[in-house]
Formats: structure tokens, sequence, C-alpha cells
């Protein structure tokens, strides 16, 4: 089958190419043109104050007294002394410049949107009726969020039975789920955090029933990778009256379940510190030295298929990958139904590896992979984990894997969160479209 390049549709298409192709080119030679020698010598400074900012933010992290604070006071000021740099030399060219790289993307992603390049969205599927919806809602997630919105009033105006968790006493989620499916719930719903939601979770798809997610959570990140509105928490009981079933992947650490991810080493560490939660920042920095240089905590090793990762500090394994390609979508899942696990690992042992994680375009210290099943061992008999943000310890080593399809989540027919599919940049394809005459 032929299609016929020189179709008016084709033909904007070559000339979004070539745009692109034209202004990511510009973007790069202005600066050098319009500074000549300066110009040169300004792109070496600005790699060498990339390079000195990132090892000053590995001995800011690795260092204790007044180390760390002069340190800190380099990492502050490197990047600062290169933007002044920047400016007196460059004066507008700094600012055409990215216009041109904003003209580059948007007219490469609009040249490539009828290539088949375009991520495929989540497939949306009918509902089915439900009679018997039950929610847990904690009233303290979100900082009151559940109160605020007037989230148990308007669940039960839609017929669902509500538990408010109480404040004062621990509560076992998992077994209050259990109990609603033994009493004839047809749907479980949660609003609260990332953890909770997990939990609950868990027991929907053991029993084939569907769950209901109402960001009532602080970060909601689930929420947010569902395309749901965190801004108005309310509007996710709209599933309930009109609503779709997205089949999403569900993912756990031995026999604990998570939606968004699984954390080992450096991070898992200072969350399991008591005083973690009233002081983040400086417990951070008190206990990230020893965990970084390797004077505490274990030593990790992570199996995937056919690669290992030996002694990284940080390995992160998430409910479908990370989009790592794009600063816009950044810390997003593109879908959250591939039945691949998202493997981070990160190792890092110098100042000159750390400025290699920020100048390298691969850099050696950096895996990122994906896989069905990963094994998280170590050199203790115990690891700290953390599970959607809930510190835990287990036995090693830790089995992680993927149920592809575990969950039939409900949400509202619109959701404003879901942002129109983008296709991923790839200037060898860009290149070829420009290029492309006839019929192809």
């Amino acid at each position: 089958m032929s299609v016929d390049v020189n179709a008016p549709a084709w033909h904007g298409q070559r000339w979004a190419a070539r745009t692109a192709l034209a202004a990511a080119a510009l973007a790069m030679l202005l600066p050098l043109g319009y500074g000549g020698l300066d110009g040169v010598l300004l792109l070496a400074a600005g790699l060498a104050g990339g390079a000195v900012t990132a090892a000053a933010v590995w001995w800011t992290l690795t260092r204790r007294g007044p180390a760390r604070w002069l340190a800190a006071v380099l990492a502050a000021v490197t990047p600062t002394v290169v933007v002044v740099l920047f400016v007196v030399t460059l004066g507008w060219v700094l600012v055409l410049s990215p216009v041109l790289w904003a003209v580059a993307v948007w007219s490469g992603r609009y040249a490539l949107r009828s290539t088949g390049t375009r991520p495929k969205r989540m497939k949306e599927h009918r509902v089915r009726s439900v009679r018997r919806p039950f929610l847990i809602m904690n009233p303290r997630s979100g900082g009151g969020k559940v109160a605020r919105f007037g989230l148990r009033e308007k669940a039960e105006r839609l017929g669902a039975r509500v538990v408010l968790l109480d404040p004062e006493e621990h509560q076992d989620v998992t077994a209050l789920a259990r109990a609603a499916v033994a009493e004839g719930a047809d749907l479980l719903g949660v609003a609260g955090g990332d953890g909770t939601q997990a939990l609950v979770a868990a027991v929907a798809a053991e029993h084939d029933l569907p769950f209901l997610v109402v960001c009532a959570g602080t970060r909601n990140h689930f929420a947010m990778d569902l395309g749901l509105d965190r801004a108005d928490p309310a509007a996710c009981l709209d599933a309930l009256t009109d609503g779709v079933e997205l089949r999403v992947d569900l993912g756990f650490a031995a026999d604990h379940p998570f939606v968004n991810n699984a954390s080992f080493g450096a991070y898992a560490a200072v969350v399991q510190s008591p005083a973690y939660r009233d002081d983040k920042i400086g417990t951070t920095l008190e206990l990230l030295p020893d965990l970084l240089t390797r004077r505490h905590g274990p030593r990790l090793t992570a199996r995937i298929d056919a690669t290992t990762l030996d002694g990284p500090q940080a390995v992160l394994v998430s409910n479908n990958a990370y989009r790592t390609d794009d600063p816009v979508g950044l810390g997003r899942r593109e879908r959250l139904d591939s039945g691949l696990l998202g493997i981070l690992g990160v190792k890092v042992d110098s100042a000159a590896e750390a400025a290699a994680l920020l100048l390298d375009p691969d850099p050696e210290g950096l895996a990122v992979l994906s896989a069905r099943e990963v094994v998280i061992d170590a050199d203790q008999s115990e690891i700290e984990v953390g599970v959607d943000g809930e510190a835990l310890i287990l036995p090693t080593p830790v089995h992680c894997r993927i149920v592809p399809g575990a969950l039939r989540v409900h949400v509202p027919r619109t959701r404003p969160g879901v942002p129109e599919a983008q296709p991923r940049l790839n200037w060898r394809q860009l290149r070829k479209l420009a290029a492309t005459a006839g019929r192809a």
C-alpha cells in the first residue's frame, strides 16, 4: 500500500519536519555564531559549570560540617555565575534560542503525529452497574480533604457505604475491605494516600471487583497517572454514575502490593527513621553521608532477567515505567497497562561519577530497565523497603513482580488530567520525513 506524500496532509508534515530540524539547528548554532570564540568558550564554561555543580551536590550529600556548607555554597553559586555569563555574553540570543527549541519540539511532534509514533492511551471499557459500593476514607489524608470536599456526604448520596478511619486508632484496611466483600460489596474504593490505595486495590483484584480511586491523599501519584482531577477529589466519585473502566497492572514487593513503586536503598533507609516524619530535610542530611558512601546500610544487588546491578545505592521498582525522555512528562507514567515493571538503579561513588550523571547521555551509574520480575538481594538478612511511601522491613531476597490487568479501576468518563498523547521526538525519523519526496 502506498501513501501519497504529496497530499496536503503529508505535505504539511514534511514541512513541519523541515521546520523542526531547521529550528533545532538554529537553536544550537545561533549562540555559537553570535558569540564567535566567546560562544565556544561559553559552551565549555556551561559544561564545566554543570560538572562542578553536580560534584558540589554530591559533596553536599556525602559530607558533614563546614565541608558540607562550602559544597552547598558552591552548588548554588556555580550555576548562578554560568547564567550571568550567558546573559552578559549572549543577550537577546539567550531568549531566542529557547524559543527556537520550543518551535522545534512543537513542529517535530506535529510532523510525527500520523507516523505511528504517538503513544496509545489505555483502553476504556464499559462499566457494569454496581449496587453496593464500599468506600474507606481517611479523614486525615491530604490535610483533611475528606471533610473539606464533603466526600463522605457525596458518596452516601450516590448509594455508597462509607467507613471513616479512626485517627486515634490503627485499623487494618485490608481486613475492612475483606469484611465488606464478605457482606456483599461489589465495588471497593479508597479516599486516602497511595499506600492505603494499594492495600484495598489488592483485595479488589483478588476478588475481581472494580476499584475506585478518590484522590484525597497528599501527592496522589496514582490518581495523576489515571488522569483524575487532583484539585477536585469529589469529581472522582462521578465514576459511580458516569464512569468507564481501565484495566490496570498491580505490582508486588514480596506479598506487599503497590500501585506506584517500591524503593530500596538510601531513600528507603531514610524514611525508616522515627525522626523523618517530623524533620524530613534534617533527617535526610544526617543519614545520607553514611548511606551514600556505604559506611552504613546493606550492599544491594538487583537481578533483572540477564542483567545484574551490583552495589547500587538506590533502586526504584515501579508499577510501569516512569518517563525519563521528556522533561515535561518527567515523573509520570505514560500508561499503567504495559505489563512491565520499570526499574531505575543509581550507583555513584565519586564526584566525577555524579558529574557524569548530568553530562553523559548514557551514564554508567544510571540503569533504566523494564521487566516482569526483579529480585533485590543484599548482604543482610533484612532490608528497608519503601512501598508506596510506607516503611517496611522485608527479608531478603525481595521478589518484585507485576500482575498485568489485575485491577478494574472505575474512573469518571471525563478526566481533565488526561493529557493528549504526544509522539516521542525521533530526530532520525524527522530527517527521513523531511527528505521524503514523491510516493512512499
